[in-house]
Parts: structure tokens; sequence; C-alpha cells
């Protein structure tokens, strides 16, 4: 298995240690093994997320509306 070094901002490793505290996970590079895993299916899955395709649309419904959205 390859070894990578990475650096992450400390909420998030706080959010990972809290998971193996929990028991969600054995340790920290399982959880983080699996993270990552999770993660890149899902970005396979759907693509990468471009916050400026269509701007707007988050914040004032999909009509124009802050409460009308349409599905």
């Amino acid at each position: 298995m390859a070894k990578v070094e990475i650096t992450v901002p400390e909420h998030l490793e706080m959010q990972i240690a809290q998971l193996v505290e929990e028991g969600e996970f054995l340790n920290r590079e399982d959880a983080i093994e699996d993270l990552l895993s999770t993660g890149l299916k899902a970005y396979k899955t759907s693509g990468p997320i471009d916050d400026e395709e269509e701007p707007g649309f988050e914040d004032d419904g999909m009509m124009g509306h802050e409460d009308e959205y349409v599905f």
C-alpha cells in the first residue's frame, strides 16, 4: 500500500478523532482511508462541483424567490 503524508485543517483532524473515539473506525489510519475512498467514489459519481456554474440559484430559489424551489 502506498504511503501518503497530508496536512489537514485542525477542524478536520478533530472530526476524524471524534469518529475514532465514537467507535466509527478502529483507528485514525482506517478512518482516513475509508473517508478518502468514500469521497473519491462520490466525486466519480457526481463529478466536480462548480459553484460558479449557475450563480444565485441557491440563494434566490429556482424561480428567483427565496421560498420557491422547483424540483
